[in-house]
């Protein structure tokens, strides 16, 4: 990683009727899959733990294990596990799919149940912990711990996004997200150095996930998500995937190049409108694209809207 760089922050306001009524502070880094930072809005070393983000690189412990073939799991399998999905019956009966090849009962998911539902199926974040469960069985090591840190499913998806960063693991703080699961506080340009080795087509078994993600986008979030909206409109030529609390990141496949985003409050409105306005700045969607994609997420009702504004500072 390059010494610090920083440039203005991008600010975000929500417009009502042509007013300002607030605003939101957001950053955002792009690398190549050298690890070389190529532009910046804000500080690439800002750090925040990131959330669903990460999931693609957790489901690294699925791919490079064999558990996909030693259960006949499919790319809409794996496509479920890199998900936050909306639960809906044909993304909840994905996962039992998983858990059923696997010969593992429901009951096992140690994620919660969300409000007004009947299972942890329903849970966005219940395909991950099937894949989780999958390669502990396949292993043999306990199911009944395994969002344990120290549990060797977790060591091994640590290791693994370790590797890829060229950091020890040990030097990792590390926190639980909302499901339980262990996850990681990271520099901004960490995420994005991440999403440029999942976009370059340099490692197999990144490449996997991402044709499982682009080919199966309604596994990945759901019908008016933003995640598979972009994936789709693309046409695939962007991989992306949100995290909680202003986290976004996307690759561009083929370029080896990622870009992370960060909302310094949090707000998920926020942080669709910057990443509309960046991937267009940098020309990674087209003007049809961008137009549409604005008008799902920027557009908020007939009085309010948001408007983004501020650029990345090339390197």
């Amino acid at each position: 990683m390059r010494k610090r760089t920083s440039a203005p922050n991008l600010e975000v306001h929500l417009l009502r009727e042509g007013i300002i009524e607030s605003v939101h502070q957001a950053e955002a880094a792009v690398y190549d899959q050298r690890g070389r930072l190529l532009s910046v809005a804000g500080s690439a070393d800002t750090c925040a733990f990131m959330r669903s983000a990460l999931k693609p690189f957790q489901a690294l412990a699925v791919t490079t294990t064999g558990t996909l073939s030693n259960y006949n799991l499919t790319d809409k399998d794996l496509a479920i596990i890199c998900s936050s999905h909306q639960g809906t019956k044909e993304q909840a009966r994905q996962v039992f799919n998983i858990l059923w090849r696997a010969e593992i009962e429901p009951t096992a998911l140690q994620c919660p149940i969300p409000e007004g539902k009947k299972s942890p199926l329903e849970y966005n974040c219940s395909g991950k912990h099937a894949g989780m469960l999958a390669v502990a069985k396949k292993y043999g090591w306990p199911l009944n711990n395994y969002l344990s840190r120290a549990h060797p499913v977790q060591q091994l998806i640590l290791s693994q996004i370790s590797e890829l960063l060229k950091m020890p693991a040990d030097e990792f703080i590390t926190a639980h997200d909302d499901c339980g699961a262990p996850i990681y506080l990271m520099q901004l340009g960490q995420m994005a150095y991440l999403y440029a080795q999942l976009a370059s087509g340099d490692n197999l078994d990144l490449e996997r996930i991402v044709r499982a993600m682009t080919h199966y986008p309604i596994m990945v979030g759901g019908a008016g998500h933003f995640d598979s909206e972009l994936i789709q409109q693309t046409g695939g030529k962007l991989v992306s995937k949100a995290g909680a609390e202003g986290i976004q990141c996307i690759g561009r496949l083929g370029e080896g190049m990622g870009l992370a985003i960060k909302v310094k409050d949090g707000s998920k409105r926020a942080k669709y409108a910057v990443a509309i306005h960046l991937l267009r700045q940098m020309g990674w969607i087209s003007p049809t694209v961008a137009e549409s994609l604005s008008e799902q997420f920027l557009i908020l009702s007939k009085y309010k809207r948001l408007e983004v504004l501020g650029d990345l500072s090339m390197i």
